[in-house]
Parts: structure tokens; sequence; C-alpha cells
């Protein structure tokens, strides 16, 4: 049976398997908000050993190997939510891949990339996502004000498009896509649906040279996570402002 979680939200988070990520650094924000967090990644063994001075002061909070490219490992992991919370609130589709790792040419150009590497790009950063909220709905709207976060990126913007890693730019306008379609179609008062860009952020993705704190970019993922039933939806921003898509 479900945990008595009435007046407690429950916060799901994928790709939160690093210290210095995006997911872990938003769910500890959660935490400090009173969410039950649901930290989920691939393999979650290290993060919880990691995170166990962090995570002492809350114990409101779980970790749950997931592979967002997998649609068994998704189906059961919307099981393992329904049996232990019997609802979802927050969904976070954090999970993402730049490029690949044994090709380094797979970020050059899209004369150089190759085709099988866009594909894997996608199947975390789009069909993940996808496969996240699909699975994840019927969980989601038996809740009193469920919220969905799509992590997207500026490079996936079409009126900042430019050259270069072309699997992580068209990954990402497709996620921007997801959103407008998730919102169209059930989407308005109730359920929040939006795309977040956390700017060039300092983590092991970004890299040492980018220009925001891990602070810098988990506010605006907080801020729509946390959106009160006048909170916008449909839409794509960046420090809680619109940006063209």
């Amino acid at each position: 049976m479900p945990l008595n979680m009435k007046n407690k939200k429950i916060a799901w988070i994928t790709g939160a398997g690093k210290i210095n990520g995006l997911g872990y650094q938003t769910g500890l924000a959660l935490l400090k908000k009173g969410y039950h967090v649901v930290f989920s990644s691939r393999k979650t063994d290290g993060i919880a050993k990691l995170s166990k001075q962090d995570l002492a002061s809350f114990p409101d909070h779980d970790f749950i190997d997931l592979d967002v490219t997998s649609d068994t490992s998704v189906a059961a992991a919307a099981r393992k939510c329904q049996e232990k919370f019997g609802h979802l609130d927050v969904l976070i589709n954090n999970a993402g891949l730049y490029q690949i790792e044994d090709n380094e040419k797979s970020g050059d150009s899209l004369l150089t990339a190759r085709a099988t590497d866009l594909m894997k790009i996608f199947d975390i950063n789009t069909l993940g996502s996808f496969r996240m909220t699909q699975a994840f709905m019927p969980l989601l709207q038996k809740s009193d004000a469920p919220r969905i976060v799509n992590i997207s990126s500026g490079m996936g913007g079409l009126t900042e498009m430019e050259g270069g890693y072309p699997g992580y730019r068209l990954s990402k306008t497709a996620v921007n896509a997801l959103t407008k379609v998730t919102d169209a179609e059930v989407g308005g008062k109730k359920l929040k649906v939006n795309s977040v860009c956390p700017g060039w952020v300092r983590t092991e993705m970004g890299g040492p040279g980018a220009d925001r704190s891990l602070e810098e970019g988990i506010a605006g993922i907080v801020w729509a996570a946390t959106l009160d039933e006048k909170g916008p939806s449909g839409g794509f921003f960046r420090d809680g402002e619109r940006l063209d898509w």
C-alpha cells in the first residue's frame, strides 16, 4: 500500500546520479523545501554513498535505478512510484547526453556526426523524456498540482541556433516540441509543463569553463517545479524569464 503522503509532495528526478550535477542539486534544493525526492539514474549506488552527509537531515528521499532508454525500466519505475506513493507531483526530466564519449567528432559538425550517434543522444534526451512523461502521467494526474520540467537548452532554441553539436541541438529542439505537445494535450490550470534552460553550468557536462554556478543553474528548474496555480505552462524559460523558441 502507498505510504501516507497526503501532506508531502513527491518529486522524481532523472539523471540525478552525480553530486555536481543539476539533477542531484535540484533534488537537494527540493528536499530543503519539504518535498520527498526520488533521485534516479542508471546506477544510484555511488550517489547514495557520496550523498550521505548531504542528506543526513532529510530522510524523505529514495534512490532508484532507472534507465530512461529502456521501456521496461521506465515501466518498472512507474510501478514502484505507484506502489510506494500512489501519485507524483513533480517530474523533472533531467537525464541528458551532450555527445558520444567514444567519438569526439560526434559533437563537431553536422558533416562529421554519425546518424547512429544522433540516435543515441535522441534516445536519452528526447525519447527518455517522452517515455517518462507517458509512463508517469497517470500518477501525475492524481496530484492536485502536477508539474513537469523538461530540461532543455538555448542550444535547442531555433532563434539561438548555431552550428556544432547537432545531436544535442536537435534533441533539445525536440524536447521543446515535447513540452508543447504535452501542454496541448494535458496541460492547463492543473498540470503545468515547461522547458527550462539552466544555462551553461559548471557541471561535468558543462566543464570548468562554464559561466554559471550550480546554484544559478538550478534556480530556474526549482522555480518551474514549484509553480503555483497562476504559473505559466507550455513555455521555454531561463531563470524564470521566457525564451524564444
